[in-house]
């Protein structure tokens, strides 16, 4: 049979199956949309991305570029569309978000060995045989009584991201001890002429980058000072489950206004920290600056960057308008919080991203506990890479504890990890240098050149060919 049943249309499941198809294997692709929406979700394609249209810095010297660098030489189909439809933003790689979803999803749905179908799925699939559900039995030579009837299938990968419905959700707790949970949040986007450039700037920190790569709208100390004060008295929307004022979330995506309650210069060091510009009207540092980024390659929208926010909608528009470049802003979107779900992986998966009570089950994407787009996608990538060769008849692998996805994979599936969190790439999960220079840049091109020099050896000793 060879077929591959995938559940989810995000980063990690389309990068799957693009893999499993590049190796010649038939794939199914669940993804609930549009007929069943979750809370943040608001385009019926495929690979939207909800919280931000930043992939993170793109030097190779950085923990993020050195992700994307090996994603590539995997032959990455989510890194090869980012890169065609990118939008300036320093030293990051940021897309237009429409454009990148739009391209992900002509390349899926017009590819011969990928069937997309547009049902929810309700239950894990689990036992030796990876269609054998507890409590159904068989109705066909090619089906199993699973919700929606479900098509048998060699191996089945759950890459239904963070924002899991709730049946399959609530199967996954039942089936594994119970799941964890933390509330994401995204940023408001406002229309690019509704921007008073009278209050605002263009410059990258440091002047990396284009010289229009964000749009700067600085304060001084008085205009900070009453934002503040606004931002941690706003009235905020409810959230479920959690304390409404304190909500458990995560540090990457944390709302601007639980990060002000850290006191009043914590939002000033931190998104809003003004080191390496200067406000040409003033040709002094400001005391504090709002950047904003393309979200989209024409220049019409931005996003607040590190605006994630769940204040009421209305409070959302009377704060932030406060800050002078803002002050007659049009919200496109506004912010929203929503619930994030990621297993307790280091009981569950092993490093090749398997089940350990089935090697034909794999689950991919931050589900698992990585933590970014580029990490979910990696992830996909390497599940679809470890599905082929089981299908293959071949061992699975995981790539060397020297490189960033190697890296990612060990931690989410180790066993002494005991207060498990979502990771994103960085540095300290790779082994420490021989000989470590003490220039951080020097030294993160040496973590980069190491990690792709045994990842170029790797590929060659296991016979992995890379996507075209």
């Amino acid at each position: 049979m060879n077929y591959v049943n995938i559940i989810g249309g995000g980063l990690a499941g389309c990068e799957a199956a693009y893999q499993l198809s590049s190796r010649g294997f038939k794939v199914r692709l669940y993804d609930s949309k549009p007929k069943k929406m979750t809370p943040a979700h608001h385009s019926d394609k495929l690979c939207e991305l909800v919280c931000s249209n930043s992939f993170k810095a793109n030097r190779i010297n950085s923990a993020a570029g050195l992700l994307k660098e090996e994603m590539r030489t995997l032959g990455s189909l989510l890194l090869s569309c980012a890169d065609k439809c990118a939008v300036p933003a320093g030293g990051a790689l940021a897309v237009d978000r429409e454009l990148f979803s739009s391209m992900v999803t002509e390349a899926i749905t017009n590819d011969p060995n990928i069937e997309v179908i547009h049902e929810e799925v309700m239950a894990l699939p689990v036992g030796d045989d990876a269609c054998d559900v507890p409590n159904n039995k068989p109705v066909g030579d090619d089906a199993c009584d699973v919700p929606n009837n479900i098509p048998k299938s060699d191996v089945t990968i759950i890459a239904t991201g963070p924002l899991t419905l709730d049946s399959l959700a609530a199967d996954i707790a039942s089936r594994y001890g119970g799941s964890l949970r933390f509330f994401d949040a995204a940023a408001p986007i406002v229309s690019a002429e509704s921007v008073d450039m009278d209050f605002a700037f263009f410059e990258s920190r440091y002047g990396k980058g284009g010289g229009e790569d964000y749009l700067n709208c600085p304060m001084n100390r008085a205009e900070y000072e009453a934002f503040y004060e606004a931002l941690v008295s706003a009235e905020r929307a409810p959230v479920h489950e959690f304390d409404v004022m304190n909500p458990k979330v995560y540090e990457g995506c944390m709302p601007i206004e639980v990060m002000a309650q850290r006191g009043v210069d914590t939002v000033r060091f931190g998104p809003m920290k003004p080191v390496g510009l200067r406000d040409p009207r003033t040709g002094h540092r400001p005391w504090a600056v709002l950047q904003l980024r393309k979200e989209n390659s024409a220049g019409t929208m931005y996003n607040l960057v590190g605006f994630q926010t769940n204040l009421k909608f209305g409070e959302q528009k009377r704060v932030f308008s406060m800050i002078p470049a803002l002050h007659d802003a049009q919200f496109l979107r506004y912010g929203v919080m929503h619930r994030n779900t990621f297993i307790d992986s280091p009981r569950i998966l092993n490093s090749d991203y398997s089940a350990k009570e089935n090697k034909h089950l794999f689950f991919a994407g931050q589900l698992t506990g990585v933590e970014g787009y580029m990490e979910s996608a990696s992830s996909g990538l390497l599940c679809g890479i470890n599905a082929a060769r089981v299908l293959s008849g071949l061992p699975t692998v995981t790539l060397p504890p020297t490189t960033m996805m190697g890296a990612l994979s060990r931690y989410i599936s180790d066993g002494y990890v005991t207060d498990f969190q979502p990771m994103g790439a960085n540095f300290g999960i790779l082994p420490d240098l021989n000989d470590r220079p003490r220039d951080k840049a020097e030294r993160g091109q040496a973590y980069a050149d190491r990690a792709l020099r045994d990842l170029k050896q790797f590929i060659e000793e296991n016979s992995i060919k890379p996507s075209p």
